[in-house]
């Protein structure tokens, strides 16, 4: 027992280490991420992991749709990948905004939103996280009905 007490004893420090250093890796723990509410949309939350969306260059983010919140129709100019962390995530394609017909895609789930394609998605009765990443310059386009520019 006293053997197995030294050895954990002897193991504490590599439990505790301080983080590497920033030049060599950046960490992020959800602790550290700061949610900002999409002013244009109530109840979807956006958190910056990485890089700046607007700008050029990679970026990653996490989405927080609260219950109920959905996306109308639009479009991307750049290729976007998503990954569902938590909850179900539901996903439609096209100009008509059809939430009866759209796919759900649980945690753990993976969605390509291939450029310049419309569609919408969201959280029906839970909340929903999703972390995107992609190629900047972002955008967001709503589109009509008949899938025109808003």
């Amino acid at each position: 027992m006293k053997k197995l007490f030294a050895i954990s004893l002897a193991l504490l420090p590599l439990l505790v280490s301080a983080d590497p250093d920033p030049s060599v890796m950046a960490i992020k723990r959800d602790s550290d991420l700061k949610w900002v509410e999409n002013p244009a949309a109530p109840g979807l939350k956006f958190a910056l992991l990485y890089g700046s969306p607007p700008t050029p260059g990679p970026y990653a983010i996490r989405v927080r749709f609260a219950p109920g919140v959905m996306t109308p129709p639009h479009f991307h100019p750049e290729e976007r990948q998503i990954i569902v962390l938590k909850g179900t995530w539901w996903v439609g394609a096209g100009a008509k905004w059809d939430r009866e017909n759209m796919s759900p895609v649980p945690a753990g789930g993976f969605v390509v939103h291939h450029a310049n394609q419309i569609h919408y998605d969201g959280a029906k009765d839970e909340e929903v996280i999703v972390q995107i990443t992609g190629t900047g310059t972002n955008g967001t386009t709503l589109v009509n009905e008949l899938g025109n520019p808003k």
